[in-house]
């Protein structure tokens, strides 16, 4: 398969009972690369609710999606992640939570997310050599929804405003929803997912994933991080 884009992803184990559910509550397997059947709740418009985050499958991004530079190849950027992935070590998180990030509905970490942050800015920093520079067309979408002074910086520097410092790791899993629909998906979310969580959560691979030519994402490869923790 020829993808026009790649992406550094936190891909939640596909076996575990929380990815199982969030993935089918989603609608795309990207592991799989194909459509899975959403659960029926009494109520909800599934496949509405998730229309736009469903491409993506179930994930937390960690370097954003690019298009590789003239001269490199998918098999330079499988290499590059395997060195980047033995340089960083595993990370454990508190857990999450449901939250809410504007009219969206996302899994938030609870707790310390310094070591999560140091992860996120190496994937981004290590693999940033083989991006090509984004389009000016994307990025004068970028700034449409009206950036800060930090995040137009990043823009500029790493093609993506929401990165570094700006980062907020959260696993998407509604499109932006009318705040009068919020309540009952968040109480859907609850009964169903919530208690699925695990605690703590621990991190132990990267997902390569690429995008194919319809906009959704598949699997590539997973990388065990295996460097030593930073004292």
């Amino acid at each position: 398969m020829t993808f026009t884009r790649y992406a550094i992803y936190y891909a939640p184990p596909a076996a575990a009972d929380w990815s199982v559910f969030a993935t089918q509550w989603l609608g795309w397997d990207m592991a799989a690369g194909q459509v899975v059947a959403q659960p029926e709740i009494s109520g909800l418009d599934l496949a509405g609710i998730t229309a736009v985050p469903r491409k993506y499958g179930l994930h937390a991004t960690l370097k954003p999606p690019m298009r590789l530079a003239e001269g490199y190849s998918l098999t330079d950027l499988q290499q590059a992640c395997a060195a980047l992935a033995a340089s960083q070590a595993p990370v454990v998180l508190e857990g999450l939570h449901l939250a809410r990030l504007g009219r969206f509905l996302a899994l938030r970490v609870s707790g310390d997310e310094t070591a999560l942050g140091r992860l996120a800015a190496a994937c981004v920093r290590d693999l940033d050599g083989l991006r090509a520079p984004a389009p000016q067309t994307e990025l004068e979408k970028r700034r449409a929804a009206g950036l800060t002074p930090a995040q137009e910086a990043n823009l500029v520097t790493w093609g993506y405003p929401y990165v570094l410092e700006q980062f907020r790791f959260h696993l998407t899993l509604t499109g932006k929803l009318p705040k009068a629909e919020l309540p009952a998906v968040e109480a859907a979310l609850e009964a169903h997912l919530m208690p699925l969580l695990p605690r703590p959560l621990a991190i132990s691979d990267i997902a390569l994933v690429g995008e194919d030519s319809d906009g959704s994402f598949h699997l590539i490869h997973r990388y065990a991080l295996s460097g030593t923790a930073v004292e």
